[in-house]
């Protein structure tokens, strides 16, 4: 196949998958914002297609009327791309409406699809590139589209909320074993996109760090062992918080993770399938790195083999996952279906399980630049560098990460208060 023909596969494969996405969504769904940090389905159907119009097809002279009308609601956050509507307000705006929307993306991949088809062998090296940037930007929304469809699906009145797919069973363990530690030594190693192929600017450039020695625990923390630390006053003693995420609990009243309610004395959650009873041995889910961290804090108090325990940086991570193969083991992604953490799968544990897919997995590493770092050209530089600030670095991919997105050297970052991502806990200590 030419790379003209696999050009085009690829484009509409990501763009079909969209709106596959979106099928079982209701008019109303379409429109709403719960929160700020939450963007309605409709942004999303037109901010994708508004990409691929504003970094490829206007600079080639195939705009449209509707591409400069759109322009202004579906910017994001591109200050050079020119004025944009306020993140908040995104739910505000009743039009172009669905119907408007639906068409837009056909007028936009009928444009694009033409190029791809026409364009000669030295424009084409460009279009590849760019599209392909694109193809993932795009598949980073159909992320935030499980993570902002589940955010607005909850806040109906909870007699009324819906279930975006229906509930299967999960094969539960027959075992509950302990959480242990696997070791890794120290020493100077690689670290960036080290595989090759195609990544973000923010992965690169390659560089070499040295680790001391280090453990990182087989698998991730469940249910069970974060409802241990919210039983024995996690929530209400500072003392395990950094001030910034004790502050957070004092706002927002945290007292468990999102989507977790008390009803008759048991602890239920909210899921992509409806409501359901925490599953003792499901890897927690949807806390911040500030309730991560203050776990960490905790289980090296209460736990005497978990003296010293922490975070992992983002470079241990990595180490890690490619020390020990775990780019070649099967991950639970959004393919699967589930869209939801699963079990660990097996008892007895020679290398870190979970490292893909399940739940992001939140580091003690700021977001910042690998030496070297340079950002994509042109528009395309405000992608990932400006945002190398106040941010906290998350790897390993989740339940509803499209699963040939995600790489070993793939760098998620959010702020240290997120919590609607599906993000949870793995934890490291020092070897001495």
């Amino acid at each position: 196949m030419e790379r003209r023909d696999e050009l085009l596969a690829m484009f509409r494969k990501v763009r079909r998958a969209s709106l596959e996405m979106c099928a079982p969504l209701s008019p109303e769904d379409y429109q709403v914002q719960p929160s700020e940090e939450v963007s309605p389905p409709k942004w999303n159907l037109g901010h994708t297609s508004w990409f691929f119009w504003r970094f490829i097809l206007r600079g080639r002279g195939l705009s449209l009327p509707e591409d400069e009308a759109y322009a202004y609601l579906h910017n994001s956050y591109y200050h050079r791309a020119g004025l944009r509507n306020l993140r908040g307000r995104r739910g505000f705006m009743t039009r172009p409406t669905v119907e408007e929307i639906y068409a837009y993306r056909q007028s936009v991949d009928e444009r694009m699809e033409e190029l791809i088809a026409t364009a000669e062998a030295r424009p084409l090296e460009e279009l590849d590139f760019v599209t392909t940037v694109g193809k993932n930007h795009e598949q980073q929304h159909q992320e935030l589209f499980y993570t902002e469809i589940k955010n607005i699906y909850y806040a109906n009145v909870p007699s009324l909320r819906p279930a975006y797919v229906p509930r299967s069973e999960p094969v539960r363990p027959t075992y509950a074993k302990d959480i242990g530690f696997i070791e890794f030594s120290g020493g100077l190693f690689e670290f960036g996109n080290t595989e090759g192929g195609w990544c973000w600017d923010n992965e690169l450039g390659i560089h070499k760090a040295y680790l001391c020695d280090f453990a990182l625990s087989d698998r991730l923390i469940t249910n069970r062992e974060f409802l241990q630390f919210m039983e024995d006053g996690g929530y209400s003693n500072s003392s395990f918080w950094l001030s910034d995420g004790w502050f957070e609990v004092e706002r927002h009243k945290w007292n468990a993770p999102l989507y977790w309610e008390k009803l008759d004395g048991k602890w239920w959650v909210f899921t992509l399938s409806g409501m359901r009873e925490v599953e003792p041995e499901e890897p927690v889910c949807h806390v911040s790195f500030y309730e991560a961290s203050a776990f960490a804090n905790w289980m090296s108090e209460v736990c005497a083999d978990f003296r010293g325990s922490r975070l992992p940086t983002e470079r241990e991570w990595e180490h890690a996952a490619r020390e020990s193969g775990a780019g070649f083991l099967p991950g639970n992604f959004a393919e699967s279906g589930r869209l939801h953490p699963a079990f660990a799968p097996s008892a007895n544990r020679a290398f870190p399980e979970q490292m893909l897919g399940d739940v992001w997995e939140w580091t003690s590493s700021h977001y910042e630049p690998y030496p070297g770092f340079t950002e994509f050209p042109d528009d395309l530089s405000e992608y990932n560098g400006k945002f190398m600030n106040n941010q906290r670095v998350l790897r390993g991919g989740s339940c509803v990460t499209p699963g040939d997105h995600i790489r070993l050297s793939y760098r998620n970052f959010w702020h240290p208060a997120t919590r609607f991502q599906f993000s949870g806990i793995r934890l490291a200590k020092d070897l001495r």
